[in-house]
């Protein structure tokens, strides 16, 4: 039986786990290994969150295996910590797959660590904390540039008010090394308040970084040096309920970006209730062309998305907080007539 269409290219929709599992689930992420799609989230059995840990799930190829954790918050010292925000990365070649990932009690106070798998996510190990004052990318995924000897990450803090910043890291062979670099804070949170940046390789090489907003938009920032210094933030149309984002440029050149399409209201979850795709030819003007999910009660967020070497598309989301789910999608059939 065909899968149910919600909208063209729509190819299918799968829940990795769900409350069977876990009585809590979120900010995911997705990566493709030499050995198919690996998923990781932040997930838990308790109320209050406080057992917060990293679970990941593999994709054989027909379904989703059962979660594995990976990663907990317990320090050297034997505290137990929240993790948060976990991003996986797979450097070209026999790299190791690079999990980057938060430790703390809450986004004001938490640190940044990073663990690797040598064997394509089936085990981890080499975990330790990133240089004091870095977080690596701090909810979605980072690119290489530079020839792949530079990975660009877009980080923010929120000790003092929301304010982006750029991180990168010297690669030799695939694998990190310690010379890490960060930018100036590139907002007044003041003015405007940003985090989690997301980037957008443009055709001219430049890269453009959306990122979410506290006033209702998402804002953008492009960099003509390969990240070193970054231009004025500008507003764009895409609304934002105040809710992480997720974009990829694919390979045909359009920029693909996963979002909820609302400002919001007062509630913290109002404007979740929908997350949808938007396309856009010049990283500028966006067509929405579908929604992965969209229902009064619901809330559907945090969304991270990639594109398979099979050229189709993935993405893993918040749902419910109660789940992840995966959606596949070919964007060749998307209708952006």
């Amino acid at each position: 039986m065909s899968p149910p269409t919600k909208f063209p290219g729509f190819q299918g929709e799968t829940l990795i786990a769900g409350a069977d599992y876990f009585k809590h689930s979120h900010t995911s992420t997705i990566c493709e290994t030499g050995d198919g799609l690996l998923a990781a989230w932040v997930a838990g059995q308790q109320a209050d969150k406080s057992d917060s840990s990293i679970w990941l799930s593999r994709h054989d190829g027909n379904n989703w295996n059962t979660p594995v954790l990976i990663a907990s918050g317990t320090c050297s010292s034997g505290t137990k910590q929240r993790c948060w925000n976990p991003v996986l990365f797979q450097p070209p070649g026999d790299a190791p797959l690079i999990l980057f990932l938060k430790v703390g009690s809450h986004p004001g106070d938490w640190w940044g660590e990073v663990m690797f798998s040598e064997d394509a996510g089936r085990t981890f190990g080499d975990r330790r904390p990133l240089p004091e004052g870095f977080t690596g990318p701090v909810r979605s995924k980072p690119i290489l540039i530079d020839d792949d000897a530079t990975l660009l990450c877009g980080s923010s803090t929120e000790s003092d008010g929301w304010q982006v910043h750029f991180e990168s890291v010297v690669m030799s062979g695939g694998r990190l090394t310690e010379r890490w670099k960060r930018t100036k804070t590139i907002n007044s949170p003041k003015k405007i308040g940003l985090i989690q940046p997301t980037f957008l390789r443009m055709a001219n090489g430049s890269i453009r970084a959306l990122c979410r907003s506290d006033q209702g938009i998402n804002a953008s920032t492009d960099s003509m040096d390969a990240g070193k210094t970054w231009s004025a933030i500008r507003r764009t149309e895409l609304l934002n309920p105040n809710s992480a984002i997720d974009a990829v440029t694919l390979r045909d050149g359009r920029h693909l970006l996963v979002y909820n399409p609302t400002r919001g209201g007062k509630s913290k979850i109002a404007g979740r209730q929908t997350l949808s795709l938007a396309v856009s030819q010049d990283g500028q003007a966006w067509k929405r062309v579908g929604d992965l999910e969209s229902d009064q009660d619901g809330e559907y967020c945090y969304p991270s998305v990639i594109q398979s070497r099979d050229d189709l598309v993935h993405v893993t989301f918040t749902w419910h907080h109660r789940g992840i789910k995966h959606v596949t999608v070919d964007p060749s059939r998307l209708c952006t007539e």
